[in-house]
């Protein structure tokens, strides 16, 4: 019987779910997705957290329980950087530890270390180990690596075709060829906003209070950092005096400095979430940046557990009508 391997839908599952899912399938594994998140996903892990954690360690927490008693092994690798000579929020690398001491009866997890801060690192060394559990065939680990490797090129081109990640998930699953050169056409001729956050923020449509959705009903283009390549983003970013060192503020950077210099853009929103210590200085950098260069209709959202629907909404039409009055 294959072991099953269950994937919180949380943290960078945005990013990297497909490297992770066909990598696991390569090697025989069945894979389980925990559920979109739910209020009762969110009370679990609130429940389960100590009050200092942020909100998407919280949900994360909430995922991992969903899946207890689902699965074999919980997928949860201890990811400390994807890029050489930066780092991911440290609360992603102790996030494996907090669920062993927080959840009791938890399956076993997958937490081997994925760690490219230094140049000669590889991630097919980091993957290796994750194979070695399942498959004793070097040879198969790495052919399992490869595909891994085409599908997240595959998924990131969808992407920046302005399609949003769980929409390019089940493109990729259909394999159907109808989808190959598939784009994402505006059906509306209003605004074009930048909306700007971390990917675990702004498609997690309950935490969001599914902000995407909101501004497209209300007649508004929504482009993302996702949309642009990663060059695009790193050179934006180098503005800065000096060199961030957390990648994802990296991105919020570099998009927002970006899209400021694209004419099209008519505002920008930042998503990010209360008590995240890297977001409190890229939102900085980011609003004082934005005052000084390009006079453009901002809006900082701040999310927590505590974050209303109500109040949501209310900012974000007072935010249109301040783009609309921009437009003339």
């Amino acid at each position: 019987m294959k072991p099953t391997v269950g994937i919180p839908r949380a943290l960078l599952y945005y990013e990297f779910f497909p490297l992770w899912n066909v990598f696991l399938k390569s090697l025989g594994v069945s894979t389980c997705v925990s559920p979109c998140t739910n209020k009762r996903i969110l009370a679990n892990g609130l429940k389960n957290s100590v009050d200092e954690a942020c909100l998407p360690i919280k949900l994360a927490m909430g995922h991992v329980i969903e899946l207890c008693g689902k699965v074999d092994y919980i997928f949860l690798p201890r990811i400390v950087s994807v890029a050489p000579r930066e780092y991911i929020c440290p609360k992603f690398l102790g996030f494996p530890d907090m669920v062993r001491n927080a959840v009791p009866n938890v399956p076993k997890l997958i937490d081997a270390n994925i760690d490219l801060y230094h140049p000669r690192s590889k991630a097919q060394k980091n993957l290796h180990e994750i194979g070695k559990l399942f498959c004793s065939n070097p040879m198969r680990i790495n052919r399992a690596h490869k595909t891994a490797c085409h599908s997240l090129i595959s998924f990131k081109k969808l992407l920046q075709k302005n399609i949003l990640p769980e929409e390019a998930m089940e493109i990729m699953a259909c394999k159907e060829s109808a989808f190959k050169n598939k784009h994402c056409n505006y059906d509306s001729n209003g605004p074009t906003i930048a909306l700007i956050g971390h990917s675990y923020n702004i498609y997690d449509q309950h935490i969001s209070m599914d902000i995407i959705g909101r501004l497209k009903k209300l007649g508004v283009n929504v482009v993302t950092a996702e949309t642009l390549p990663e060059e695009t983003i790193r050179q934006g970013a180098t503005i800065l005096p000096k060199k961030l060192f957390w990648t994802l503020g990296q991105q919020s950077i570099g998009s927002a400095i970006h899209f400021l210099s694209d004419p099209a853009i008519s505002g920008i929103i930042l998503v990010s979430s209360f008590g995240c210590g890297p977001d409190a200085l890229t939102g900085e950098l980011i609003e004082r940046y934005i005052h000084g260069t390009r006079p453009i209709p901002f809006l900082k959202l701040t999310l927590d557990e505590h974050t209303g629907e109500a109040g949501v909404i209310t900012r974000l039409e007072a935010f249109l009508d301040m783009v609309y009055w921009k437009a003339g």
